[in-house]
This record gives C-alpha cells, sequence and structure tokens, in this order.
C-alpha cells in the first residue's frame, strides 16, 4: 500500500467528524468485517516495548450490558443504543513486571527472539522499570500499561471516523465496582487486568448538539 496516496484532507474531515457520540440509532449495526476492522487497529497500535499489555472485551449480551450500568454512570445511554460496545483492559504488575512469565512469552513465543537479544532487551527493561520512570508500585504499573492501552484507543476511534463509525469513549464508571462485576460476571482475573475504558462503537442518532470547538494550535504548540 502506498500510504501517500491518503488525502491529508480526508484524515483532518475523519477529526472533524469525530464526536463524543452520546446517543446511537440502536437500529443500526456494523457488520462483522466492520468490528473485525477496528478491533484488527487495536491489534496493530503500537506499545511500549511492543508488550501489547491489553486485552479487549466485546459485550454484545444484553444481559451483561445491563449489569454494567450501575457501575458505569457515564455509559446507559450507549449500553442501550450502540452496535458494539467494548471494555479496554490493561495489565497489572503481575503480567507486565520486568521478570514475569508473560514478558518471557511475548520474548520467546511472540517476538522469537534469540537467547542472546533477550538477555540485552530485558536489561533495558528491567532499568526502564526500575530507575527511568521508577515504576516501583503496583498502580504505577498499571497507569503505564493503560497509557499503552490508550493508544489502541485512540487508533480504534481514528480508524472508525475515517470510515463513517461514530464511537464515544467512556471514563465515568466506578472502577472498583466495575473491576469487581468483571471478576464475577465477566470471568476476567482482576489480579491480572484492570479497566481502563469502555468505548462504545455504532452510527449517531442526530447530529452532534455544538460545534466541534478546539484550542488555536497556536496555543498548544511551542517551536524552539
Amino acid at each position: 500500500m502506498n500510504t501517500s496516496e491518503i488525502s491529508k484532507t480526508d484524515i483532518i474531515n475523519a477529526f472533524q467528524f469525530r464526536h463524543a457520540t452520546k446517543e446511537f440509532d440502536a437500529t443500526k449495526k456494523l457488520s462483522e468485517e466492520e468490528i473485525n476492522f477496528l478491533l484488527q487497529t487495536a491489534n496493530l497500535s503500537p506499545s511500549s516495548f511492543g508488550f501489547e499489555p491489553w486485552h479487549f472485551i466485546v459485550v454484545q449480551d444484553p444481559e451483561l450490558r445491563e449489569l454494567l450500568k450501575p457501575v458505569a454512570w457515564g455509559a446507559p445511554i450507549k449500553l442501550d443504543t450502540a452496535s458494539h460496545f467494548v471494555l479496554g483492559l490493561s495489565m497489572k504488575a503481575p503480567m507486565v513486571k520486568w521478570d514475569s512469565d508473560y514478558i518471557s512469552h511475548m520474548l520467546k513465543e511472540v517476538k522469537k527472539m534469540p537467547a542472546e537479544v533477550i538477555e540485552v532487551y530485558m536489561k533495558f527493561y528491567r532499568e526502564f522499570q526500575e530507575s527511568d520512570f521508577e515504576l516501583d508500585t503496583d498502580k504505577k504499573l498499571f497507569d503505564w500499561s493503560s497509557k499503552q492501552t490508550y493508544i489502541a484507543l485512540g487508533n480504534m476511534m481514528t480508524a472508525a471516523a475515517m470510515v463513517g463509525i461514530d464511537s464515544c469513549p467512556i471514563e465515568g464508571f466506578h472502577q472498583e465496582k466495575a473491576e469487581a462485576l468483571l471478576e464475577e460476571k465477566f470471568g476476567v482475573d482482576t489480579n491480572k487486568y484492570g479497566l481502563s475504558f469502555m468505548v462504545a462503537f455504532g452510527h449517531r442518532k442526530a447530529a452532534p448538539e455544538f460545534a466541534k470547538s478546539r484550542r488555536d494550535l497556536a496555543d498548544i504548540v511551542t517551536w524552539k
């Protein structure tokens, strides 16, 4: 593919089109091909050290969606109307600490690095955690994982906008209560994963009530 053929105007138009859709048209469903396309953009997203510290749950069961409502104050209308509703999970310390089994699996089985390369890679990763970013608590490690998972979220929403699909990212939930529900009803091991965000996909029921507003570019960029 020649990426230079993608129009810059089309990309900016997609960003203008995207907005946090408050209510979706429940009669308009994404196809299997469309939702798989969005999930593939998450799968292909970059992450620090390439460790992909994420997992995504696509919640289509109406009963499970109903259970989410009491713990997610920002989601009820989306849960009722979105074509697809996704939970973005991020790995906790037992998964992403430098000496974890998961990290070893990623290096050996996924990246298929030779032993001598793994030794160097692990040295850098350990120093990154212990010295460069001082990721010395479970909370810090989860927050670091969440930053990676948000890259996948941004890519999914941008890809959606570029093909005319609406989305709404959601942080309006009680994390502790939501994770307790995920463990009890969704089979999530919350020692390994925490909930970073929710995101709804579908097609808007109506045009945005307000025009998109942003600060001027000059207010957010400094040239030196």
